[in-house]
Order: structure tokens, then C-alpha cells, then sequence
């Protein structure tokens, strides 16, 4: 008898996708398959950051049981939506964080199921990813949940407080995905610059150890707050295994919307901040939430001007969308939707500009790129450099996955080289 076949669809953020990794690899009894119309199920790994991520899922889930299949709710939307999902017989199954390794299991028993999460047993996976396949490129969720407070995020509430992987653990992770070819690893979680404080650890001596696997070429930190970047962690970012490029989530650049927020930083120290890791030849990303309740025309502008001066090279930008369940739901004037978007557009721009003069200044100083290529469409080959810029490179030869370019162009949106 063939075995039933499975469909992961998976919304949202990169641990996310590593969770969807966790679920794959613990299905022994069934097939995995990435065609949606040949699967018998379907398991829905949700995103719950805003209502519209909500909505989106709900719609994609009623698409699902509408042609019939099996449908299995997994991800943070458990703890918003999942029981409605289930009492109302959209979903067969629902399956918290917490249990997303006994997916195997609970198909088998070919029956409804509702498993909810447990935050207070603070449950990490012990799932070892076998392999990412085809890629050179790898996300290794290194923590789980957060301790920080945001007006405006559900978060914490549905992944739980900031707990680490073990150290051993995550090397052993990575060796295997480098045995298998990966040659750049990103670090990923819910909250990652807190990675080892609950075990008397740190990021920084995280990075120490995974410096040591000889095979592995690039290690990417998916993202850091302000507050937790400390002198220790300095004393790092002249190593050749670091991405030249830190995501360092700021959310905004003004004090009053900041404290609106609930955020710890303050735009007088992030500038100081960013100055400092800047002049290290580093790029610079951070995300930013544009029409959070409370921004005037006036707060909008200073904040631009503040992004102006920041030396930021790369922005992750969104229009505030309310979660119901925050205190920023609650909070008013509203910032029109239109308004909003222009100012999006007029900050995402001036983010492009400071990008594109950041990769002249670059190239004006004879330096090569470190690239890193992840796929080929005929004789283009795209990848990133070690800044986390965009490079597409044109030939007809057989490339390595991983080298130096010295010869190539700045354009617009990317780098391109014709080899």
C-alpha cells in the first residue's frame, strides 16, 4: 500500500521554516511531497503576527478543506485561532509547538485531534535536521520564545519565554547539515541575540564554536536588538566566518514612537551603535514599522531624517497592522492606510540609496566579493556576497558554489559579473 501523501505550507517567518524542517523530518510513515494537488494532507504552519496574517491562513485553510483535503494545524496561529478552526470543522487536527514532533504519530491515528501548546513546560525540540536539499544555504533555529514586551507583538504570548538550544546540540546540527554541503548557516529564533542567557552562555560564544567547523564558510545572524550587541560580541566582528552584514531590529527611529513601543532603544545610542559597527566596514539591515498609532506628520518626519543619518545599507520595512490581544490595538490616532504606504515608499528609497552607494563605495576601493551562489536558471547564477547584497553572475562555465569575485558591476538593485 503507497503511503499518504503530505503537503506543508508554511506561513511567515524563517523559524517558521525551520519548524516546517522539524515536522518533515520526524514523518517517517508518510510522504512528503511539494505539489499541493496530489496530497492527501495538508499541514498548515501559521503565522499569527497580524490579524491580516490570520485572515490569510483562515482563507488558504477553507481553499484546503474545500477540495477535500485533510488539513493540520500547526504553528504560532494554535493559540489565536486554532480552536475556532477545529469546533468548526475546518481543520482535522490541531498541533501545538510543542508537540509539532509527534506529527507522525497523530496522523496515524486517522483521527481528530487537538494538541495545544504548553508554554510553561518551556519545550524545545530535539530534532536532528538531516538535510536541506539542494541547499548550500541552511537556517538553524538556535533558541526559542521572547522576554521582551512590545506593544505592538502577540509573540511571546504564543511562543513562550526565551529558552536555548543546547550548545552541543546546535554544533551538532550544523556539522551534519556541512557534511551534506551547506556552506553558510543563518541563526534563527524567535529572539537569537538572547541566545545562552538562561544557560550562563551567550551568542558570542555560540559563534566562538561554530568558528571551529573548518568546512563551514559563513555564518549569518538573522537578527539582533540593540541591547544585546556588548563588548564581547565586538571583539568578533573582524572574523572571516561572520557575515559582513548585522540585521540589527531597531522598529523605528524616533523616541516618542519608540516609547509608544515599549521598545528598550533610543535613537541617540542606536546611532552610536550603528556608527561604531558601520566604521567596521559592516552592512547594516534593520526592521522598521511605519504608521504605528501616534505618528503624526511631524514624528514621521524627524523619524525619516533620523533614518537618513543612520548608516543603514538594507531595510526590512512594513506598515503597522494590528494584532488584536497588544496594547497597540488599543491605541490612537490611527495612521490612514494610504499615508502609511507612501511613507513606506518614500523610506524604503532612501534606504535603496544609502545600498547603492555603500556598493560603489565598495567597488571604488578595488576590494573582490566573497559569493556564496544558491541557484542556477539556465546561464545565470544568483547568490549573496558577504554583505547580503544580491549578485547575479552570467556564464556559460561550471561555477563553484563558494568564491571570490574581483571583476564586476554595480548596478541599481544588484551586483552583476559576466564570467
Amino acid at each position: 500500500m503507497s503511503k499518504q501523501k503530505v503537503f506543508f505550507k508554511t506561513f511567515g517567518c524563517r523559524t517558521n521554516l525551520y519548524d516546517t524542517q522539524v515536522m518533515r523530518e520526524n514523518l517517517s510513515d508518510f510522504e512528503c511531497t511539494q505539489s499541493e494537488q496530489e496530497a492527501q494532507i495538508v499541514v498548515v504552519n501559521s503565522c499569527t503576527v497580524t490579524n491580516g496574517a490570520d485572515s490569510g491562513v483562515r482563507n488558504y485553510i477553507r481553499k484546503a478543506h474545500n477540495d477535500g483535503k485533510r488539513v493540520i494545524f500547526a504553528g504560532c496561529g494554535v493559540k489565536t485561532q486554532g480552536r475556532a478552526l477545529f469546533e468548526n470543522h475546518l481543520v482535522s487536527g490541531v498541533l501545538g509547538h510543542s508537540h509539532k514532533e509527534n506529527l507522525n504519530r497523530a496522523l496515524l491515528l486517522n483521527e481528530r485531534f487537538f494538541y495545544e501548546d504548553r508554554l510553561e513546560e518551556r519545550h524545545l525540540d530535539s530534532t536532528i535536521i538531516s538535510e536541506f536539499v539542494g541547499k548550500s544555504r541552511a537556517f538553524i533555529k538556535i533558541q526559542e520564545g521572547c522576554d521582551f514586551a512590545c506593544s505592538y507583538c502577540i509573540i511571546p504570548s504564543v511562543r513562550g519565554a526565551a529558552r536555548s538550544y543546547d550548545m552541543r546540540q546546535i554544533i551538532k546540527q550544523v556539522e551534519i547539515l556541512v557534511e551534506k554541503g551547506v556552506l553558510e548557516i543563518v541563526l534563527t529564533g524567535t529572539n537569537v541575540g538572547s541566545y545562552g542567557r538562561d544557560k550562563k552562555s551567550s551568542i558570542t560564544a555560540l559563534l566562538r564554536e561554530l568558528f571551529r567547523i573548518k568546512q563551514l564558510k559563513r555564518i549569518r545572524i538573522g537578527s539582533l536588538e540593540p541591547s544585546q550587541i556588548d563588548e564581547e560580541f565586538f571583539t568578533l566582528l573582524g572574523h572571516e566566518k561572520l557575515e559582513k552584514h548585522l540585521h540589527i531590529a531597531l522598529q523605528y527611529t524616533q523616541n516618542e514612537i519608540l516609547a509608544k513601543m515599549n521598545r528598550i532603544n533610543r535613537v541617540e545610542s542606536d546611532f552610536l551603535l550603528l556608527e561604531r559597527i558601520a566604521k567596521l566596514g559592516y552592512a547594516i539591515g534593520t526592521d522598521f514599522i511605519v504608521g504605528h498609532p501616534g505618528e503624526s506628520e511631524q514624528i514621521w518626519q524627524e523619524a525619516l531624517e533620523n533614518a537618513k543619518y543612520l548608516p543603514l545599507t538594507h531595510i526590512h520595512p512594513f506598515v503597522y497592522s494590528v494584532r488584536d490581544g497588544t496594547p497597540s490595538a488599543l491605541m490612537s490616532p490611527k495612521v490612514r492606510g494610504d499615508e502609511a504606504k507612501q511613507r513606506l515608499h518614500a523610506l524604503s528609497e532612501c534606504i535603496k540609496a544609502k545600498n547603492l552607494a555603500f556598493r560603489q563605495a565598495h567597488k571604488a576601493q578595488n576590494k573582490p566579493l566573497w559569493i556564496l551562489l544558491e541557484k542556477q536558471i539556465g546561464d545565470c547564477y544568483y547568490g549573496l556576497d558577504e554583505f547580503f547584497n544580491k549578485i547575479v553572475i552570467e556564464s556559460n562555465a561550471r561555477l563553484p558554489q563558494w568564491f571570490c569575485l574581483e571583476k564586476y558591476e554595480v548596478q541599481e538593485d544588484m551586483n552583476y559579473a559576466k564570467i
